[in-house]
C-alpha cells in the first residue's frame, strides 16, 4: 500500500513538473508560438529593408543628377523635350494584343 502511494505521489510530482514545461508561462508551446512570430517579423523586416533600399537609391538618384528627374517627368507626367518627336503606338481594338502598324 505504501509503495502504491509513493508511486502515485511520484506520478503526481512528475505531472506537475510536466505541466509547467508544456502548458505554463515558459512552455514549449509558447516558445514555438514566439519562434513563429519572430520568423514572420523577420520576413516582414526583410521586405521593408528592401523597400527602404529602393527608396534610398531613388532619393540618391534624384539628388545626384537630372537623369532621374527627366525619367520621372517622362514616365509619370508624359513630358517630352522641345527637340523631340512623340510617337504613340495604339493597340488593336479586336483585343489580340498585336500592335497597329501604319
Amino acid at each position: 500500500m505504501a509503495a502504491r502511494l509513493l508511486a502515485l505521489g511520484l506520478i503526481a510530482l512528475v505531472a506537475s513538473l510536466q505541466y509547467g514545461l508544456w502548458l505554463g508561462k515558459g512552455s514549449w508551446l509558447r516558445v514555438w508560438e514566439i519562434d513563429r512570430k519572430i520568423t514572420e517579423q523577420r520576413r516582414s523586416n526583410d521586405q521593408l529593408s528592401a523597400r527602404n533600399a529602393a527608396l534610398d537609391a531613388e532619393v540618391r538618384d534624384l539628388k545626384e543628377g537630372l537623369g532621374a528627374i527627366e525619367e520621372r517627368a517622362r514616365n509619370e507626367l508624359g513630358m517630352i523635350r522641345s527637340d523631340e518627336i512623340f510617337f504613340q503606338v495604339l493597340e488593336r481594338a479586336d483585343g489580340d494584343g498585336a500592335r497597329a502598324s501604319r
